[in-house]
């Protein structure tokens, strides 16, 4: 049986590029000191004593930050090539990082946090861009979810280091990020290959051929509107949910790190398997839809009795990871194919803003109709919401959608 076990891990991470893997190792560093934003919500309430609603106000601003990041980086990724985007963007966010943690004004800090998200967005394409050019051929959501691995695991480390941090000391949160941001940027300089004459190269294959953009691609707006009300929803459970554990569930900030550290532990050991199993098996919407229901259930349970919350809370990430791990893989596989060599940094910069935007209309909402309402309500509004966005994309035609790939 272990030899199996073995066997099975050892064919899904099996040939995959040289590149792809230093890459996940990079993104796997910077994972790891990602732990700033998921506690920002606790830091605006806890450590600068502030209603839920500023919290919503500085997490918004960060989605609108990521807005402009995201489409500029998509544009500078196209012109420049990911790399040089990749390193100024983690070098630069990570500084005002650092400026952040020595700061309490609330005003300051809201100019800040759309400050560090656009650099931080900006990042975003240009990383998409870089698994696609460095995956091998066939080997697209595979790719992906090695990247995902490494981003879940430096995920669980992250959050749970920074559920210990901010129980003593939240603006070390900012410290800690900005460091680590700052380095990934070093560490892309220092390993990641140069691609020389990237901007003249797409200047001459480009000559005379009409590229598609984004947003001229209805098949794409329709899947990228579906993915926003997702997005909307997959934010809460990093944002509002960890003030629910607090406030309603009188969770620690250390317990409630290391009940969303779960989820890149989970993502970590299994992700990579069930997707070696189950890709091309069945079509991606079967999937994505599959995936958006189960995350639908994770806060479904949010509204039962707080008779055993930690053990509700650990069912309750469970089976939203489970959900990721079957959505977001081959959402991304879609978001890469739709695309080419030549606007892939358009394509990636539309579904980066997608996350953005959503960043921008979850949070806000989420506390104001929890404040205005209460959780339960509000847990409600997403159940329902989350299954109505599965029948949306349970309604894209695949086959029109597979045929449609081949002349982007």
């Amino acid at each position: 049986m272990f030899r199996q076990i073995f066997n099975a891990y050892k064919t899904s991470f099996s040939g995959l590029s040289r590149e792809t893997w230093l890459l996940s190792i990079v993104i796997l560093i910077n994972r790891c000191g990602y732990m700033a934003v998921p506690f920002m919500g606790l830091y605006v309430t806890q450590s600068l004593h502030r209603p839920g609603s500023d919290a919503g106000i500085i997490i918004s601003l960060f989605g609108v930050g990521s807005i402009f990041g995201a489409s500029a980086g998509g544009k500078l990724t196209d012109v420049f090539g990911f790399r040089p985007v990749q390193i100024l963007s983690s070098i630069i966010g990570g500084s005002f990082f650092l400026l952040f943690s020595q700061l309490r004004h609330f005003e300051t800090l809201c100019v800040l946090a759309f400050v560090i998200s656009f650099f931080s967005e900006a990042f975003r394409p240009a990383n998409f861009t870089a698994i696609a050019a460095y995956a091998a051929p066939g080997k697209e959501t595979r790719s992906y979810s090695l990247n995902r691995l490494a981003t879940n695991m430096g995920w669980a480390f992250g959050v749970s280091m920074g559920g210990i941090i901010a129980s003593f000391d939240y603006p070390l949160l900012f410290i800690v990020d900005g460091v680590v941001s700052i380095l990934v940027g070093i560490s892309i300089l220092v390993f990641l290959p140069a691609i020389k004459g990237f901007r003249k190269a797409v200047q001459e294959k480009t000559k005379g051929i009409v590229v598609r953009k984004p947003w001229q691609d209805v098949l794409f707006i329709k899947f990228i509107l579906l993915t926003t009300v997702f997005a909307t929803c997959f934010f809460l459970m990093f944002r509002v949910v960890p003030v629910f554990y607090k406030e309603v569930w009188h969770l620690n900030e250390a317990r409630i790190g290391l009940i969303l550290g779960l989820n890149g532990v989970i993502i970590a050991l299994f992700e990579m398997v069930m997707i070696s199993k189950i890709e091309n098996k069945r079509s991606p919407i079967f999937y994505i839809v599959t995936g958006v229901l189960v995350v639908g259930s994770s806060f479904a349970v949010l509204l039962l009795p707080k008779f055993m919350p930690v053990v509700l809370a650990l069912l309750s990430i469970v089976c939203f990871t489970f959900g990721e791990m079957f959505s977001m893989p081959f959402i991304n596989t879609f978001v890469i194919k739709r695309s080419n060599e030549f606007n892939r940094g358009l394509y990636a910069a539309g579904y980066t803003i997608s996350w953005s935007v959503a960043q921008v209309i979850g949070p806000t909402s989420g506390f104001y109709l929890a404040e205005k309402f209460g959780y339960n309500p509000l847990w409600v509004g997403i159940t329902i919401l989350l299954l109505l966005c599965a029948l949306g994309y349970s309604r894209l035609k695949i086959k029109a959608v597979e045929a449609d790939q081949q002349s982007a």
